[in-house]
């Protein structure tokens, strides 16, 4: 007799892990944000987190789970009262089913938390890696596995994904978008591009730099910081070198051309020209002003 084989589909495959964590932070922590080519999934354990996607901000409590996708920019920071426990769990998928968690924020169930459970106790079993490491980019194997965790982990994860999305319109779906997060979040980012303009002051930085540090695109930049400085972000740049200038000029250290050079301009003309714009007077001026004042 002839028997058939008969192949079995696959909805949802996960290709690869990228990291797994399970993080008891402070109650004040603050990650400043990132976005990455894979999948990634935070669940809040205990307590509750203020979290930004992309532009969307959002208060997630205990029991609830967001997804970020790909090239999603996404932070996180508590929010000052509760120390949370997180779980982060990012992945590959390239399955058209995993575009269902596209924007998803949703409190799972019983069922969803003991496969979270599992996923953890086999990643243990699998790597040497500290799950609580948030600097961690590779998960390190143990020399000495149990048989078959590596395959449980991606067994698990993927049976997760397919009961969350079976479940579907069952599952509580959670935590809308809070303008209040949004403003936090862009307050703390304009200051971390204010550092970051200070840190390079020395340079000839430019706007696609400051736009790749923030992970905006140039039009987004070009709104936030104009809405929360009232100025341009190069323009504010220009006038920090400006401020630099001036206390290189007091110190007497460097003459105008040095001064120049140090602070990334093409010439002594360009910054003559830009520090009388700027101030109304010369460097000579400015340098003879200083002078009569001491």
């Amino acid at each position: 007799m002839d028997y058939i084989k008969t192949p079995l589909k696959n909805d949802l495959v996960i290709k690869k892990i990228v990291t797994i964590h399970y993080f008891e932070y402070a109650k004040d922590y603050v990650f400043e944000g990132e976005k990455h080519d894979f999948w990634e999934f935070l669940y809040v354990d205990k307590g509750e987190v203020e979290v930004m996607a992309d532009n969307l901000g959002y208060k997630l409590k205990q029991g609830e789970m967001i997804f970020h996708k790909p090239n999603e920019f996404h932070n996180v920071w508590a929010n000052g009262r509760v120390a949370p426990n997180l779980i982060v769990i990012s992945f590959e998928c390239k399955s058209p089913s995993i575009s269902y968690f596209n924007n998803k924020i949703i409190n799972i169930g019983d069922s969803e938390k003991e496969l979270l459970a599992n996923i953890l106790r086999e990643a243990r079993n699998a790597y040497s890696s500290p799950l609580d490491d948030p600097s961690l980019k590779k998960l390190e194997k143990k020399s000495h596995q149990p048989i078959g965790c590596e395959q449980l982990i991606r067994i698990y994860l993927e049976q997760l994904l397919i009961n969350l999305i079976r479940k579907g319109s069952k599952l509580n779906v959670a935590s809308k978008p809070s303008s209040s997060v949004k403003n936090r979040s862009d307050t703390d980012l304009v200051k971390r591009i204010i550092n970051f303009l200070k840190e390079n002051v020395h340079t000839s930085l430019t706007f696609d730099d400051v736009c790749r540090f923030s992970n905006l695109s140039r039009t987004n930049l070009k709104v936030l910081f104009k809405e929360k400085t009232g100025l341009g972000v190069m323009e504010y740049f220009k006038n920090l070198k400006i401020d630099e200038s001036k206390t290189m000029i007091r110190e007497g250290e460097y003459n105008f051309t040095e001064i120049a050079h140090r602070l990334g301009y093409s010439s002594i003309h360009y910054f003559s020209r830009h520090f009388k714009k700027v101030t109304g007077m010369t460097p000579s001026e400015y340098a003879y002003s200083v002078k009569i004042k001491i």
